[in-house]
């Protein structure tokens, strides 16, 4: 018996396989995703008369197109990534509707011709405006039956849209339900690329992703198994820091701050040792992972002082390749003027690129203890600048790892520093996943 499952969209499909999983979208969810569908999100054809098993065929990962949107941008697919494939697209499209109109002209009275010259496509944001007159959550899903004038009828509230001969899409629309032919409409390119566009669409952020897997479990083609959720290991950026109190701050600022990607990151096992602490080692731990030629997604952190800054350049002029980067942590304008002690007393200063380790970006205010500040400890010569140390750092550690979801949302703890911090890294993510990740322009 053929048994299909896709991947929807609210009720617009994306992608779908026959008689197997097909390809594997589990990297759109997590663990909390699955669920079981509801009976009125289960499609007409599910059901064929076996209501004893609808609880089988329900199950299924579910999750919103908005908390996707990061993971999708983790993949590779931001808005400029996809604005360029939409771009190539286009050309094609139109290249191929030329050669078509230019076969038609060779066949026909050429009087006539100029009536089939093809209009140029939409242009990304035309594209987008279009997507926004047409919202997903609104689109009807009725099943209509195969007939003549089907397509007229599924196809109306589209062709009155002046773009609707504009789009740059295949002909081939067959579809039962004006939500299908909206789908083979837009379908243009890979589906994690037409969901990063419906994204672009407010009301769209509240529909959710499906991905039905219970009929393939159901009729045997596939286990459970087969559909785990979460981030591939191909899918991972791994964090090299300078010391063990960068990788737990980070591992649980983004298990706090951003738990709907916190498993697209790993960092180096610390939990003897860190085996590459100080900017000289990992400096040199860089170094080899280039020559080495690694395959995986890294990203080189270091602090926002003196040696942090240091060793950035020095890695700077090895030639990284495409899956990896350096970064150091970003420049605040809150250490501009920052306490720090000095052979001649407490003065306010910009520790920028000279003291502003990980430590400085958590919450400074603690009970008990004096005002922050740094301390200057040694002249870098090369730098002509002096490094310093956060006075008391971990015990600025210790009360942020100890905080949690719930402490959070009673708003007692400054976690803004942080939110920038993880912002810039996954910004050179991203910039890692656009150049690296093997994105198919074209799906069906």
């Amino acid at each position: 018996m053929r048994t299909v499952m896709d991947l929807k969209v609210g009720t617009v499909a994306l992608d779908w396989s026959r008689n197997g999983r097909g390809y594997d979208h589990g990297v759109l969810f997590q663990g909390g995703d699955r669920t079981r569908l509801r009976p009125d999100q289960i499609s007409y054809n599910d059901y064929e008369g076996n209501d004893t098993k609808i609880d089988q065929r329900a199950k299924a990962l579910v999750r919103s197109l908005r908390s996707t949107v990061p993971r999708l941008e983790l993949l590779g697919y931001t808005v400029d990534t996809v604005r360029r494939q939409y771009d190539d697209c286009a050309d094609e499209w139109f290249k191929w509707k030329m050669e078509q109109f230019e076969w038609l002209t060779k066949q026909i009275i050429r009087d006539n011709a100029p009536s089939l010259l093809p209009r140029r496509p939409l242009q990304f944001f035309e594209f987008i405006e279009f997507l926004t007159r047409h919202p997903i959550l609104a689109l009807d899903n009725t099943f209509v039956p195969p007939r003549v004038d089907d397509e007229e009828q599924l196809s109306r509230r589209f062709q009155l849209d002046p773009a609707f001969d504009r789009i740059p899409s295949s002909d081939d629309r067959l579809a039962h339900s004006e939500a299908s032919y909206f789908s083979a409409l837009v379908r243009i390119l890979h589906p994690y690329a037409v969901l990063r566009m419906l994204a672009l669409v407010e009301s769209n952020l509240a529909a959710d992703i499906i991905w039905n897997y219970g009929p393939m479990i159901e009729n045997g083609w596939a286990d459970e198994s087969d559909f785990e959720p979460g981030a591939r290991r191909e899918h991972t950026f791994l964090i090299a820091t300078e010391g063990s109190s960068d990788v737990h701050i980070l591992n649980h600022a983004l298990s706090l701050l951003t738990p709907e990607v916190h498993d697209f990151f790993r960092f180096i096992d610390v939990s003897q040792r860190h085996p590459f602490s100080g900017t000289g080692s990992l400096v040199k731990f860089a170094e080899g992972l280039v020559k080495i030629d690694l395959q995986n997604k890294l990203l080189v952190l270091f602090d926002n002082d003196a040696e942090g800054w240091g060793a950035f350049g020095e890695v700077q002029r090895y030639k990284l390749p495409p899956n990896m980067r350096a970064m150091v942590l970003p420049e605040l304008d809150e250490f501009r003027e920052f306490p720090a002690l000095g052979p001649q007393g407490i003065m306010d200063g910009d520790i920028n690129r000279r003291a502003a380790a990980i430590e400085c970006y958590l919450d400074l205010r603690l009970k008990g203890k004096p005002d922050a500040r740094v301390i200057w400890t040694n002249y870098k010569k090369e730098r002509e600048v002096y490094q310093g140390s956060l006075e008391y750092k971990d015990t600025y550690t210790q009360e942020f790892l100890g905080q949690t979801q719930q402490t959070l949302l009673k708003g007692n703890y400054d976690a803004t520093k942080l939110h920038v911090v993880l912002n810039h890294i996954f910004r050179e993510c991203q910039l890692i996943a656009e150049t690296t990740a093997p994105i198919e322009q074209y799906w069906h």
